[in-house]
């Protein structure tokens, strides 16, 4: 994979982060251990072909070296499935307590640990997750180790395949953001957040322009980036992914429906937005054809980074997550890094709401009538904070 290490090396140079590749994916029992190209995709095998007793193996790209394979040979497909489809049941349940544990856990000694050592001794900082089908909706950062998260020692993101991701870094931190979003929807439950999360990121946090309710139109989307490059885009809403045809699913606008058909004609890739923010429902999650939903859309319609969730979030773990993510990002080398930083600072207990504000590392805000009556809560539960992935470059 030599194509792969010359991308590491220059993220590498240019970032200062050292980064590198897991391909996770299943092969049979009595296949040899080849080499596998970056281009290969092994993950897209139709159902019909996968067999459930097909071993999990880890291959290990860095920009050091030839790639390290580990046939896992106790972990099979089914068992593999089975085990992260409780995972994720325990997770998105905030009642679970720490219920999930026992699953991060075994996930973790399949997918991580037999690469420790290798991690550890390349000073290996930043990982890219390029997925078998069926786990592309894991919650990674959350995988446990006995005493952390993942996320507690690298930075993460997922890729859909490396020869599909625009790898060439760019710091974000001197570009603008579109900021737009809805609170209000004629037949869906209200966000009272949002207006709160777009006057919080910009001007507060970052600068450009912010666009709510009314203002929230295709062609105010379509114009206000004509006019000006924003290099971030961030759309607040509610959104909804159905199998089948991509103009199923769609994320709302305040006159519209935006189809995942329609996302190729927004000219995100004229030039390419750097980082696109889709704090909504469930915008990382799609089916068997599109795993990856709104995200792997945008990637494949010129966004260079999207941040997307993998379950409907409430709207205060939101703001909180949202929040900490642009104030990250301001200092954070790379963007997996920013939003690392960001869920750290949850699950550290540093973002929490009390007397109804949000309450971070370096400020206090109000939250709406609707949340203001919250009493103290806590945010620490990977349930507010690992839905939100990072998909395409991570860098």
């Amino acid at each position: 994979m030599p194509e792969a290490r010359t991308i590491l090396r220059n993220v590498e140079t240019a970032s200062g982060v050292k980064p590198a590749i897991i391909y996770v994916t299943f092969v049979p029992s009595n296949a040899a251990s080849g080499v596998v190209s970056s281009r290969q995709n092994p993950q897209n095998l139709s159902p019909e072909t996968r067999n459930p007793n097909d071993q999990l193996e880890l291959i290990l790209v860095t920009s050091d070296g030839v790639p390290i394979r580990r046939r896992v040979d106790t972990a099979v497909r089914e068992q593999v499935f089975k085990v992260a489809n409780e995972f994720i049941s325990q997770v998105t349940n905030v009642r679970s307590g720490r219920g999930y544990l026992p699953t991060g856990q075994k996930l973790y000694q399949w997918m991580i640990a037999p690469l420790e050592a290798d991690l550890k001794a390349q000073g290996i900082e930043n990982l890219a997750f390029v997925m078998d089908a069926g786990l592309r909706s894991l919650p990674v950062a959350a995988l446990y180790d006995g005493q952390n998260f993942l996320v507690e020692k690298y930075s993460i993101g997922l890729m859909p395949s490396l020869s599909l991701t625009d790898t060439q870094y760019k710091n974000v931190n001197n570009l603008q953001v579109l900021a737009m979003g809805a609170a209000k929807f004629t037949d869906l439950k209200p966000l009272p957040a949002v207006p709160a999360e777009l006057s919080m990121i910009t001007p507060s946090l970052w600068k450009g322009k912010s666009f709510l309710n009314d203002a929230f139109t295709l062609e105010n989307l379509k114009s206000q980036r004509q006019k000006q490059p924003f290099g971030l885009i961030h759309l607040a809403t509610h959104a909804t992914f159905k199998p089948g045809a991509a103009s199923n699913s769609y994320i709302e606008l305040w006159d519209t429906k935006l189809r995942m058909n329609q996302l190729n004609q927004l000219g995100w890739n004229n030039p390419s937005v750097e980082l696109l923010v889709l704090s909504a429902c469930r915008t990382a999650l799609g089916d068997e054809e599109a795993e990856l939903g709104f995200a792997g859309l945008a990637i494949q319609a010129g966004v260079k980074s999207a941040i997307a969730s993998l379950w409907s979030v409430n709207d205060e773990g939101t703001l909180g997550l949202m929040t900490s993510l642009y104030q990250q990002l301001k200092q954070a080398p790379i963007k997996s890094e920013g939003l690392r930083q960001a869920q750290i600072s949850m699950l550290k207990g540093q973002v929490n709401i009390s007397s109804g504000k949000l309450v971070t590392s370096t400020q206090s805000i109000s939250l709406p009538p609707e949340l203001a009556k919250l009493s103290k809560k806590s945010l620490a539960h990977p349930y507010y904070w690992s839905a939100f992935t990072i998909i395409g470059s991570p860098w």
